[in-house]
């Protein structure tokens, strides 16, 4: 039991939306307490009033919202009786906020540095603007942004997406405050700049002492920084525990599930989302326990009688009366069936390949003044040669700007400068633009994007969205489309209920799913998928993923799958190709490319991810991770970061591609053998002193 007075303690907290004529509660009797110097973590799937409790802690009422009973206290206020004069003096001098999205946090018409001199010169934490400048530059420092007075002078477009999540966070710190609340500050991040914010934020935690309150549906990320956790369901806290015990011994049937929904790299699995049945549907919660109607272990009363948190060990508590009855975790663990398992190889050696890339150079093309110079194209993605069978998945992992989305642009005929030989079922040219395709080979190939936000119209109903590909490629409308469209909703797990909504009623998992039925409807044999599972909650990803899984089984679609989540693509991928700077450095069957021999990036990228364990150390992250060198100018374009380097001969000499068995290749100078982490002793001490 913590005897620290708290820091900030929200009291029975109720919250409410107004939603189509109404107002619907969204936060139901939230109490909860963080104290100084700690790091504790709210969990739970979308739409659970994870941000929503955010807004509560900065005092802050959205448009349509309203506090309908409750205090959140801080220094003595209730910060939701203040007025808007007292809370402007708490907000971002004492209490601040690092928002999810950079890009849209930041204004992309003002250079990032006077963006944080302007913080402090309103808070009047520095007395000159000089003072402040210099405050900017040294917090720019001190979040570990490399040239700090170049970075001052940037706009955000011409930073990267960890560059302006670090600026973000330097503006969070301007008035060294006492809570930070971080609202997942690492979503959509690949895992190298991922492990780097996380060590960002444990040094300052542990430098200047300050408390955390981290939001967030990445469990691994909560297991490696937070001291203590609570999980939310619908508006209610239905565990709270220290961040050891909570993984150790999840007691609510949720958090169970939770947990068991993670992939993880250390330890495969195809189990997820096998102890946490259907979605969470707040239209159909029951009055009692809100989590009953998808409990395993559910009776009469639980639907009628709402549960209170209840104390179930040492700081331990949860909302559940049948706690002590509920199987450990891991027994149920050990009982849940696979769900669908794919093979290993889903393709055959006879089969011929859907796809077939060989050396493949991607570019954007020179603006007007420059073609009319004939000034070369940007190269992006250089040389790189793959297969994609049918039924098959591959999938391309690295860092962001690495060139796996350019691929996929590529392939959909999207990008404006494409050279090499890139064929469809052996007869298709997929190196001529979309606009110059035929209809078969734009049915055949569909793309998912990675935001459904932008790639939905907010202005159509499901319904119009789901229909036009039926339409444009089937010639199906009325109520055939109709009937379609139902089918289509069913195959994603989505009832009827939807056919009639726009995008902005539906959760980011309910507007992935509607985007997966879109390229559903057209019949495709391929799909693009990129980064279609970066932000959703882990819950909600497990679906997906068993559902792209059990249409591959069904419909024999092959998918090109990008990611940067290397356990996302352990539990789906058949092979995996890793790209560095726009080239293939390894390339193999999953199994193959998740175990040593490793070339020394895959290596890098593997230790960043972090597991949902808090025993597994992650190990203190490069320094450079994460500034991934657009142009580089190496015979070996990841000669400048690796641990490893040989010599000059890495920067001068192609390096060739090591034979590691019939399917798995790796390009480096180094042998086999030498690739060997686990066996070469001196390997973990050149790391060791390259990150010193």
């Amino acid at each position: 039991m913590n005897h620290q007075k708290p820091l900030i303690e929200i009291n029975n907290l109720n919250v409410e939306y107004w939603q189509q004529g109404r107002w619907v509660q969204v936060i139901e009797r939230l109490s909860l307490q963080v104290f100084p110097a700690e790091t504790f973590g709210l969990v739970g799937e979308s739409g659970c009033g994870k941000s929503t409790t955010a807004n509560a802690l900065l005092g802050f009422a959205p448009r349509g919202a309203r506090y309908s009973s409750g205090e959140v206290w801080f220094e003595g206020q209730d910060l939701l009786r203040l007025k808007p004069s007292a809370l402007q003096k708490v907000r971002g001098r004492k209490i601040s906020l690092v928002p999810q999205n950079p890009t849209t946090a930041l204004s992309p018409g003002m250079k990032v540095g006077n963006q944080v001199v302007e913080v402090l010169l309103n808070h009047a934490f520095s007395r000159s603007k000089e003072e402040a400048r210099q405050r900017t530059i040294e917090l720019f420092r001190r979040v570990s942004l490399k040239s700090p007075e170049a970075i001052f002078n940037k706009y955000p477009h011409q930073l990267s997406g960890g560059q302006q999540q670090r600026v973000v966070i330097a503006m969070a710190l301007a008035c060294d405050p006492q809570l930070i609340v971080l609202d997942e500050p690492t979503t959509g991040l690949d895992v190298t700049t991922q492990a780097q914010i996380l060590d960002l934020l444990r040094d300052l935690r542990s430098q200047y002492g300050m408390a955390m309150f981290y939001i967030t549906h990445n469990l691994g990320v909560v297991a490696q920084i937070c001291t203590r956790i609570g999980v939310m369901y619908a508006g209610r806290l239905v565990e709270v525990a220290p961040t050891r015990t909570l993984f150790a011994k999840p007691t609510h049937p949720y958090t169970q599930g939770l947990i068991a929904s993670v992939p993880r790299i250390s330890a495969p699995s195809r189990r997820q989302s096998l102890l946490l049945k259907g979605i969470l549907r707040r239209p159909d919660l029951p009055p009692g326990c809100q989590f009953a109607p998808r409990c395993d272990f559910a009776e009469e009363q639980c639907f009628s009688q709402a549960q209170q948190l209840i104390e179930v060990g040492p700081a331990h508590q949860a909302a559940c009366w049948r706690w002590a009855d509920i199987p450990a975790f891991k027994e149920r663990l050990a009982l849940s069936p696979i769900a669908i398992e794919p093979s290993l190889s889903a393709s055959k050696p006879n089969d011929q390949p859907i796809v077939e890339v060989k050396h493949l150079q991607i570019g954007y093309g020179a603006n007007r003044r420059e073609r009319f110079l004939k000034r070369k194209p940007t190269i992006i993605v250089d040389d790189i040669s793959f297969e994609v069978y049918p039924g098959e998945t591959l999938a391309l992992v690295g860092e962001s700007g690495s060139g796996k989305t350019t691929v996929a642009r590529a392939l959909n005929g999207l990008t404006p400068y494409v050279r090499g030989e890139a064929k469809y079922a052996g007869r298709h040219d997929l190196t001529i633009a979309v606009d110059q395709r035929s209809e078969e080979i734009l049915r055949s190939i569909q793309l998912i994007f990675q935001n459904p936000d932008a790639s939905l119209n907010p202005r159509q109903r499901v319904s119009k969205i789901i229909s036009r590909p039926l339409a444009k490629f089937f010639k199906v409308t009325g109520e055939a489309a109709r009937e379609r469209v139902e089918r289509l909703l069913q195959d994603v797990r989505l009832d009827q209920s939807y056919y009639n909504r726009y995008p902005d009623e539906l959760s980011g998992g309910e507007r992935q799913r509607i985007a997966i039925a879109r390229a559903l409807a057209a019949e495709p044999d391929l799909l693009l998928c990129d980064e279609v599972l970066s932000a959703l909650d882990v819950s909600v990803q497990a679906n997906v993923l068993e559902l792209l899984v059990e249409l591959q089984s069904k419909r024999g679609i092959s998918y090109l799958f990008i990611s940067h989540d290397l356990a996302v693509v352990r539990s789906i991928a058949h092979h995996v190709g890793v790209l560095y700077a726009g080239t293939l450095c390894e390339f193999g069957k999953v199994e193959e490319v998740f175990n040593p021999p490793y070339h020394p990036y895959t290596d890098m990228l593997l230790k960043a991810a972090p597991e949902p364990d808090p025993d597994h150390v992650m190990p203190h992250t490069r320094t450079d991770i994460g500034l991934l060198d657009q142009s580089p100018n190496t015979a070996c374009p990841f000669a400048p970061r690796c641990p490893v380097k040989v010599g000059e001969i890495c920067e001068q000499i192609t390096p060739p591609w090591q034979i590691a068995s019939q399917s798995h290749r790796i390009r480096c100078h180094l042998t086999l053998d030498e690739l060997l982490p686990r066996q070469n002793k001196d390997y973990e001490l050149k790391i060791k002193e390259s990150i010193e």
